[in-house]
């Protein structure tokens, strides 16, 4: 079994910053690809940032340059730097560790969630 535990969100006021945590612990061999999604109600996960095993990383466009998306692979732990944040950047904030590979093949794992909110 995998478990990843979420910390980090919280409120912050436009302009300013936050470092959002994952942690996958349990059965792992490898954690091949990880990201980072944000939900607002009655709207779809979106992806914000990925990052695979070789440290290649991608962005959704509207945070590009903002937010920065990092990883100890060693530790199977990885973060999502928030930088310049805008009241639009308020969501819940799931990691996701998209290819686990364990003892019982490649699997998919989501975290709890944590909120951000941004607001004067």
């Amino acid at each position: 079994q995998v478990r990843l535990e979420e910390s980090g969100g919280g409120l912050v006021q436009p302009g300013g910053s936050l470092t959002l945590s994952c942690a996958a612990s349990g059965n792992i061999v490898h954690v091949l690809d990880m990201s980072w999604y944000r939900q607002t109600p009655g709207k779809e996960r979106e992806l914000v940032a990925t990052i695979t095993f070789d440290g290649t990383a991608k962005y959704t466009n509207s945070v590009k340059g903002r937010f920065t998306i990092s990883t100890d692979n060693a530790k199977n732990t990885w973060w999502l730097h928030l930088t310049s944040l805008k009241p639009e950047d308020t969501a819940v904030y799931y990691c996701s560790a998209d290819r686990v590979l364990t003892e019982t093949g490649v699997h998919h794992y989501w975290g709890q969630g944590t909120q951000v909110t941004v607001s004067s």
